[in-house]
């Protein structure tokens, strides 16, 4: 499982990055997290609200922070 944080660095963004890897230790589950901050590969996704989350090259959420819970149900449904 491969997933990406899209955003500029920001705080929000921080913030996904830290509960996506506490969602992923939820699950015992060991992913790749990489931030992405370049403006034109964030708008290649066709996300223009940060932050963002991809996993597997699919948007699965933009423009809030998600929380740890709900990161674990995104990743539950994908791992089906």
């Amino acid at each position: 499982m491969k997933i990406k944080i899209l955003g500029s660095g920001c705080k929000s963004c921080m913030t996904l990055a830290e509960n996506t890897k506490e969602a992923l230790r939820t699950l015992n589950i060991e992913a790749e997290v990489e931030k992405v901050t370049d403006f034109g590969d964030i708008a290649k996704y066709g996300v223009m609200s940060t932050p963002g989350l991809v996993i597997d090259e699919k948007v699965v959420a933009f423009g809030k922070v998600l929380k740890p819970k709900e990161i674990v149900k995104i990743v539950e449904k994908l791992a089906k």
